[in-house]
This record gives C-alpha cells, structure tokens and sequence, in this order.
C-alpha cells in the first residue's frame, strides 16, 4: 500500500452523545460528526479502517428482544446475532454518513461495512469465570431458571436485581482479515471488528460457531491494526486526552509518552480504570510492542487536531 494506513477505533458510547436521547436518528447524527474528522484524514491521503464499540447498542438490542418474548413471546435473539445486528446498524450510520461526506467534497472513495466474526479460544480462563453484565435485570427465581434451563452465567447486581454475565475473551484471530486488506488494498475505507468481531470459535472441525462472549472492541481493534501493519493506530473515545491520577488533585493530562511509560503508568494499576483506558492503553501497549509505531488516544472532534500535534494523546515506540 503506498499511502499511510491508519486503523480508528471508535467507541460505541461516541454515538450516545445524550443519555436521555438515544434514537437512531440521535445516534446517525452523532456518527455524522465522527466521520466528518476520519473524511478530514482521507483527504490528507489517509487510508483508512475503522473498528467500532457496540455496548449500548447490543443492551439495547436485549432489551427489546427481552419485552418482545415477555410481551409478545417472540423468540428471543442470542448475543452472537445482537453483536451482528449491530454491526450491521452502526456500519450502515457510518458508511453511509462518511460516503456522503466523501461525495460533497469530491472524494471518489467507497466505504464499505464487513460483518466480522473474531476467533477466540474456547479454552480461554475469561470463560471459566464471566464478568460482563449484558441485558436486563431479573429476580432471583427468573435467574435461578435461566441458569438451571440455558446454563447461564448469572450475578446479584448491587441489590438492582441480578443479571446474566458472560466472557470476555481474548482476540486470537480477524477470520475476514484477508478480505479487509484486500478492500484497503483497492482503496476502499472498511468498517470492520464491529464491536471486537462476533465471537465465535472452532470447535474442532475447521467450521466456526458464535458463541455468548464479549470481545473487547481496543484488543480486536489492536490486533486489527498489528495484522494491517497500520503505520498509526487512533483510539476514538470520550477524553480529549489521557490523564493520570485522573480526577485527583495531582491529576495530569499526557500530550506524549513513550512505550516504556505507557507500560509503567498501566503496571501501577492506580491511573487507568479496569472498564474504561486501562484496556485502551493496553492495546496501544500490544500495538506498538509488534511493530506498530505510534497511536493517538482522543475524542473524536480533536482526530484532526490530534494528527498535527496540537492535542490528544500520543503514544510512540
């Protein structure tokens, strides 16, 4: 590939922009500002993938599933086809915006969303103990059912009721990999690892099966970006830029570390939250240690701003 090739990460909370509005007309509008800033890096000669979080969305794809089988008894929509569902909606608010966006600037480019599956290992020690609250809250006895009936995984929720729970497991594999660098190859901007991929695995026979599992959106776009070689990698989220001793007062914003300090800040376990940057900066962290060379932490209205030094947070080798 001739010109640079960067891999966006963006958070599927960027598109939640009001808690109390969350249409999806409120959320395209808020894709629409997104891909304003990535069109803003395709017109500097930017190649570009973009890997995209989902939590809400997926939530809010269970919980309609959720009221239509209580209400309705519709069949209710297994987590592996909520994450492609959502891959579909979000890929679509983003391809569609950024390919208009394209349009009126007189940028023949096409953008194109990939239904992406991620392989993980079925052997892997998250799914021997789940952490990830999905869906919504039930009683005890609903709990104790679906536990006994469907093997879930449940926990009591801080005394709002208990909820399901399920893995998070490690990224091993992109399985479209080969036909995302082929489209980004022929220059066409790919939106792919739609909430860290749809976790499936191979039980053994060479065939895949989705599984109830979470992907972490920063592995699978890390892994994306290592796989690509990406000469930059942009983690697209809530804070202009990354602090540590964050929300102390000896509270410090980062313009510039290296590798190694990135590294120590994350081993001191005090400065990134376990849900929020810390597996941020662990993707930047696993980027760079094969090869990656630099990556950029910010919000999605500073990704231009970020590209000329101006703000956000970069991180190098």
């Amino acid at each position: 590939m001739t010109h640079k090739l960067a891999v966006i990460a963006i958070g599927g909370n960027s598109l939640i922009v009001d808690e109390k509005n969350v249409s999806v007309e409120s959320q395209y509008k808020a894709a629409k500002e997104t891909a304003v800033h990535i069109a803003d890096m395709i017109e500097q000669g930017w190649e570009v993938a973009i890997g995209h979080g989902n939590g809400p969305q997926v939530g809010f794809i269970l919980r309609r599933s959720e009221i239509a089988a209580r209400v309705e008894g519709m069949h209710e929509v297994p987590l592996d086809v909520c994450g492609a569902d959502s891959q579909g909606a979000i890929g679509y608010a983003l391809q569609q915006n950024l390919q208009n966006i394209l349009y009126q600037r007189g940028i023949k480019k096409k953008v194109v969303t990939i239904v992406t599956q991620t392989l993980v290992d079925k052997a892997d020690p998250a799914f021997a103990k789940p952490t990830k609250p999905i869906g919504g809250f039930m009683t005890k006895e609903e709990a104790d059912r679906r536990q006994r009936e469907q093997g879930w995984s449940v926990i009591e929720d801080a005394g709002r009721g208990w909820r399901r729970v399920v893995a998070s497991p490690m990224p091993k594999e992109i399985v479209e990999l080969e036909t995302v660098q082929t489209l980004l190859e022929k220059g066409i901007v790919t939106i792919t690892v739609g909430g860290g991929g749809i976790p499936v695995v191979d039980p053994g026979d060479g065939n895949y099966e989705g599984i109830a599992a979470v992907v972490d959106k920063a592995y699978a776009s890390s892994l994306l970006a290592r796989e690509l070689e990406a000469d930059l990698f942009v983690i697209s989220t809530a804070v202009e830029k990354v602090a540590v001793h964050f929300g102390k007062p000896e509270q410090k914003w980062l313009d510039k570390i290296t590798l190694a300090e990135a590294k120590a800040y994350l081993a001191e376990g005090i400065h990134f939250a376990k849900g929020s940057m810390a597996p941020k900066i662990q993707a930047v962290i696993w980027f760079l240690e094969n090869g990656g060379k630099e990556a950029l932490i910010t919000n999605p209205e500073n990704i231009g701003r970020a590209l000329k030094g101006e703000t956000g947070t970069r991180i190098v080798r």
